[in-house]
């Protein structure tokens, strides 16, 4: 048995909306979209949505900002890293991931009114 990851850039152009919100099981106030849903089963990254959802708890400076744009960047050595911006360019955050099997070499997630979301999504 194999825990190949397929996600795609291709997978994402799907989702335009949502038709259903999930709730983050330890930030309640915090909900996702369906496309950040199969990011996170299909790439194997629930971990990037608690990053993003402790980041709201955990992080006035983050919390304060009512538009984040997220970004994570993966290396080929599988080290990576994660920055949120503004939404004008300022980076507000960022950090350094020592391992992640991400399956593409980034992406970009936005936060939003308590809500993670691909900017498609948007």
């Amino acid at each position: 048995m194999t825990d190949t990851k397929t996600l795609t850039r291709d997978d994402l152009i799907q989702f335009t909306g949502s038709e259903q919100w999930y709730r983050h099981a330890m930030v309640r106030d915090i909900h996702y979209t369906d496309g950040v849903k199969y990011v996170a089963e299909t790439g194997g990254a629930h971990w990037l949505i608690d990053e993003i959802a402790f980041a709201q708890r955990f992080d006035k400076l983050i919390a304060a900002e009512e538009f984040q744009s997220w970004k994570l960047t993966v290396n080929l050595d599988h080290t990576a890293t994660l920055n949120c911006e503004d939404g004008n360019g300022g980076v507000v955050f960022t950090k350094a991931i020592e391992f992640t099997d991400f399956p593409l070499a980034e992406i970009t997630l936005y936060f939003i009114n308590n809500t993670i979301l691909l900017p498609s999504e948007y």
